[in-house]
């Protein structure tokens, strides 16, 4: 059985829904979950729930809390964090992953701590899940864990991105844009200039260069980019989500006036919400640590954290860390024979 680890004191409001979210996953994903905290705040929270004892979930207590207002030292001085000690676990072999709500800087540098790093990546990298016009998420590399990134660390990400695509949303043979001011080869700035032939010299199904709106169009089925773009990508798709539900359910309110429209209409809006909702995508892995790392919101719901927890499963039994390994060591193989 896959164990996953969750850190039940990381979220704004821990912990009551990494609890609730760890028995979900517990009960419906075959999965056993070491929720890792405080003892007496989470066994408390436990309680609330009969029958819980009945499920493959266990206490590892931790007696610190990183906040969100902590300082990156925090990681270091705080030695028996909840996020430390579930993510020791995974360096330990008691768990495969490990879930976390916590400050996301803290949750990274942990990993990269703790944890280490796949063999052939330089640095890891954030993959975010955009809904698209096609119905099938595009998996964006990297949203925000480099925020100056040189052209062999966008071609690791497109190889990972691509395996994650593969594995996690289950496309047979991705294809993979680079993230640029225009589709032309010549766009773009040094960094996706550089990049280019690189990803060209990959065994991927490289598309060449894509723009901003292709995020949503479903053109690709990966992204690549620096983690400064991307997170500026990201921070502005989670605002204008919320400026369009705010929008629609507003327009519903005013102008439906019949019974039957305004059933027909919450229901297309309950479905539009359901496509956009980030608690249906659980959090964004950390690609290239040892192990599983799933960095989720802040806020996160119960949803969300369950959602985590399966997503860091389907990680561990698709091998994407041995494969990430395998493709890399295989690509920097090809590059130095051709040197």
């Amino acid at each position: 059985m896959i164990t996953i680890a969750v850190d039940a004191m990381g979220g704004d409001h821990a912990p009551k829904p990494e609890v609730e979210g760890a028995l979900r996953a517990a009960s419906s994903l075959g999965v056993k979950v070491l929720l890792v905290g405080r003892e007496d705040v989470i066994k408390h929270e436990l309680r609330q729930h009969p029958g819980w004892a009945d499920l493959p979930v266990e206490v590892v207590h931790a007696s610190e809390v990183i906040t969100m207002e902590d300082s990156a030292k925090a990681v270091r001085t705080k030695r028996d964090s909840s996020m430390r000690v579930a993510s020791r676990l995974v360096r330990e072999g008691a768990a495969q992953g490990f879930v976390s709500a916590g400050n996301t800087g803290a949750v990274m540098a942990t990993a990269k701590m703790t944890q280490g790093v796949v063999p052939g990546v330089d640095r890891p990298a954030l993959a975010g899940l955009f809904p698209t016009l096609a119905g099938s998420p595009v998996v964006v590399v990297d949203v925000g864990a480099n925020v100056d990134s040189t052209p062999r660390m966008l071609a690791q990400f497109a190889v990972m991105g691509g395996i994650y695509s593969r594995v996690i949303v289950h496309v047979h043979n991705p294809r993979v844009g680079l993230l640029s001011i225009g589709e032309e080869d010549h766009k773009g700035n040094d960094l996706t200039r550089n990049a280019h032939p690189l990803l060209r010299s990959l065994p991927l199904n490289f598309i060449g260069n894509v723009e901003g709106r292709d995020l949503y169009s479903g053109k690709a089925d990966v992204i690549v980019c620096d983690g400064f773009i991307g997170n500026v990508a990201l921070k502005v798709s989670e605002g204008l989500v919320e400026i369009i539900k705010q929008m629609l359910q507003e327009s519903l309110a005013a102008t439906v006036t019949r019974k039957i429209g305004y059933v027909l209409s919450r229901s297309a809006y309950a479905d539009f919400r359901k496509r956009v909702d980030y608690s249906e995508y659980g959090g964004v892995p950390l690609l290239g640590v040892k192990g599983v790392c799933i960095i989720c919101h802040g806020r996160s719901n119960a949803n969300a954290i369950k959602n985590a927890i399966r997503v860091a499963a389907e990680f561990s039994r698709g091998q994407v860390n041995h494969r990430i390994e395998d493709e890399l060591r295989k690509w920097h193989g090809a590059t130095a024979a051709a040197d």
